[in-house]
């Protein structure tokens, strides 16, 4: 796997029936999240991360974009990262 790029997703969790958002919070995954709602979480993800919540079934997850399409789309001084686009 080494020398492919990590895809990462902007994703919004949803606890499995019987676990809470603070539950999820708990799991030991790399999470970035952006957002606590009541009942989900919008966070970023890698594809490794997002695979396992899937496969053990921690969370549903909705992708809502990746970080590289949130990227593109914002003005330079607005860039997720801080660097000038074009770098």
């Amino acid at each position: 796997m080494a020398g492919r790029a990590t895809v990462r997703w902007l994703v919004r969790l949803t606890p499995v029936l019987g676990c809470t958002v603070d539950d999820l919070l708990k799991v030991p995954l790399s999470l970035d999240v952006w957002e606590r709602e009541a009942g989900s979480v919008v966070a970023a993800a890698s594809e490794q991360t997002i695979a396992e919540l899937e496969r053990r079934r921690i969370a549903g997850v909705e992708r809502l974009r990746t970080i590289a399409d949130l990227e593109s789309d914002a003005p330079s001084s607005d860039r997720l990262d801080g660097q000038p686009e074009g770098r």
